[in-house]
């Protein structure tokens, strides 16, 4: 679980990097609604970092709810900053699966906190 930690703290300071890209670089090339957009993807990443992180710590079960959070920052912020930044609406068909990659994450972590003893 130790991997999970350094993935976890490595994605975490990708996100506040992207965050900050966002706000900073971005700011004049993209429209509000897509600043929100790219905005969006940026906290979720950085949330879901840190849930690998915390699951790293305390997570004494299966993998598979880490490998479900990295599947959900790639597929659910990675889409929202393509659909900014490149302007390709049609990743949007990804996202929802991204969504459901943390969720899967989060049912699994929850599942491994209420058997842990």
């Amino acid at each position: 679980m130790k991997s999970f930690i350094s993935i976890g703290a490595g994605l975490a300071a990708l996100a506040v990097i992207i965050g900050a890209f966002g706000a900073h670089a971005l700011k004049a090339s993209l429209t509000a609604y897509e600043l929100g957009i790219f905005s969006t993807g940026s906290d979720y990443h950085f949330f879901h970092a840190l849930a690998l992180v915390l699951l790293g710590i305390f997570n004494k079960g299966p993998k598979w709810p880490g490998y479900a959070f990295i599947a959900g920052i790639l597929l659910f912020s990675g889409s929202l900053y393509a659909i900014a930044i490149l302007h390709l609406p049609k990743l949007g068909m990804i996202t929802p699966l991204g969504g459901l990659a943390f969720i899967v994450g989060w049912v699994g972590f929850a599942m491994s906190a209420h058997k842990a003893k």
